[in-house]
């Protein structure tokens, strides 16, 4: 009996953006490893090239690409560059985020309300409206939005970040319905609390992580890797019938 080949992506073109650590990272490495050309993607190529290289190392094939998805023009230039070099996309992970002000609600400032809605919305939004044409005129493929449980239940003094990754969420669902009939799926993964630079403020402030760990059944934080496999799961033929669901991946935190 053979083994399955439902999670290969032999052949498939993927962009993910943020890429340069974290979650981003280990999405990359693992589409790599099951056949992906991978563009790794973030604001800074240093970090790209990194993540790249330590994919070729490992016997994969990267493209390092420095894109800060809150200016449209980067936007717009890095599909215009995918376009000459590859000719089409398969899959997009949409995964740089951020999330520039820890305060209560009240306090948000005008300029990280800003920052957060011009990245994590509208950044969203445009890198899914590139990425869907190209996949239109190739027949179809996979936009996996990495929102997060925030979206569902508004984590504390991330106000802004908490609404943007709800709008995310419903974002996913208007991208699964008027896509599909071009063979372009769309999900989201909504991770919980995982162990990275970007979540830092909570893993690393032990009175908070105390508190955070009552609210989740396994009670630990997850590890980045553990994350990848799910979006493989929504990236390859596996989730062929997969469109517009929410993925929670939160140790069992929205149960």
């Amino acid at each position: 009996m053979s083994k399955t080949t439902l999670f290969d992506l032999d052949g498939k073109i993927a962009f993910v953006s943020g890429a340069s650590r974290g979650i981003g990272e280990a999405i990359a490495k693992l589409l790599a490893q099951q056949g992906a050309h991978v563009i790794v993607s973030s604001r800074k190529i240093e970090g790209c090239q990194a993540v790249a290289d330590a994919i070729v190392a490992a016997g994969g094939k990267a493209t390092p690409v420095a894109c800060h998805i809150g200016e449209l023009e980067q936007i717009q230039a890095v599909f215009a560059q995918i376009r000459e070099q590859f000719g089409r996309l398969d899959i997009l992970v949409n995964n740089a985020a951020t999330n520039p002000q820890f305060c209560h609600v009240l306090d948000t400032d005008v300029s990280a309300f800003q920052k957060t809605v011009d990245v994590n919305i509208r950044g969203y939004f445009y890198m899914s409206i590139e990425a869907g044409k190209l996949m239109r005129e190739h027949g179809g493929g996979s936009i996996i939005n990495v929102a997060s449980i925030n979206g569902v239940s508004p984590g504390n003094f991330q106000g802004i970040y908490s609404i943007t990754k709800g709008a995310v969420i419903n974002m996913t669902k208007a991208f699964a319905k008027e896509c599909a009939q071009f063979g372009i799926r769309c999900n989201a993964l909504l991770p919980g609390l995982t162990d990275t630079k970007f979540a830092s403020a909570l893993v690393k402030n032990d009175s908070i992580l105390q508190m955070a760990l009552q609210h989740i059944p396994l009670s630990r934080v997850a590890q980045p890797s553990e994350m990848a496999g799910a979006v493989l799961y929504l990236a390859s033929e596996a989730s062929s019938y997969t469109t517009g669901v929410s993925l929670n991946v939160d140790g069992g935190y929205l149960a």
